[in-house]
């Protein structure tokens, strides 16, 4: 495991979107060999998506043989209802590059047998090889994807309730009405995150400080899903300074000192 400490969420961004780049490019993805991409959305990756934006802009990077797989989508939002996760990614990421549409999969929260879809979704990442890197933030109860505080550390891509403290942290994109928060998500599982070759997770902000020390201080724990990836043989956490507030001096010292 790898903690990589940045000074502010710019530079924290700007690291992350520079090594989802060097990985794209170093893989030399082609027409037979595309390079797999699992994302995430929330406030946490828009600095990384702006960043790999300007690369592809500049002409550095092209995502032309790149398949994406993002973490999860809201049941019963409508698809180009502004806060679906499928408008998220087009208006912030997937209008601005050269991605096929066709390989850029997201959950369909609408489908009429949402097990089924969720299936397909597993179905879909195996026939794609696997996921080379997939990229995720946490919340600050330490969930990644929607993997609330007590699913299981081997769960799969399926549908999930929201706790109440994600919904409350939602709610500031639906007018501050919680009502109008979805309760249900499709959700990739620990499990289909862990089987990705290589994992880097964003972690910024005070806020979500207590969740970065359970995340690599403390034991693997289903309470705070993000820990299992303790286990994963390539995982980074990407954080910032204000990330760093509830960490011991001495982790902090010690992975600053191993970059």
């Amino acid at each position: 495991m790898r903690l990589v400490i940045l000074d502010n969420y710019d530079l924290a961004s700007e690291w992350a979107a520079k090594y989802i780049c060097n990985r794209i490019i170093q893989f030399k993805p082609g027409k037979d060999r595309y390079f797999t991409l699992g994302l995430p959305t929330g406030s946490t990756p828009l600095g990384c998506y702006k960043k790999l934006i300007e690369y592809h802009k500049n002409g550095d990077l092209s995502f032309k043989y790149v398949k994406t797989f993002n973490m999860d989508e809201y049941v019963g939002l409508p698809r180009n209802h502004p806060e679906s996760y499928h408008s998220y990614m087009w208006n912030n990421f997937f209008k601005h590059i050269d991605i096929d549409p066709n390989n850029a999969h997201i959950l369909d929260g609408n489908a009429s047998d949402l097990q089924a879809e969720c299936d397909a979704f597993e179905k879909k990442i195996e026939e794609a090889g696997g996921i080379d890197l997939f990229v995720g933030g946490i919340g600050p109860d330490g969930h990644i994807a929607f993997n609330e505080p007590g699913s299981s550390l081997v769960s799969r891509t399926r549908l999930k309730t929201l706790a109440m403290d994600t919904i409350l942290a939602n709610a500031k994109y639906f007018d501050g009405d919680l009502s109008k928060v979805p309760t249900m998500a499709l959700t990739v599982g620990v499990g289909t995150v862990m089987d990705a070759r290589e994992v880097m997770i964003l972690i910024t902000g005070a806020h979500k400080a207590f969740a970065l020390y359970k995340a690599i201080e403390e034991g693997v724990n289903h309470m705070w899903t993000v820990s299992a990836f303790q286990q994963h043989p390539r995982t980074i956490f990407v954080c910032d300074e204000d990330a760093t507030l509830e960490l011991r001096v001495k982790t902090v010292k010690y992975f600053k000192g191993e970059r």
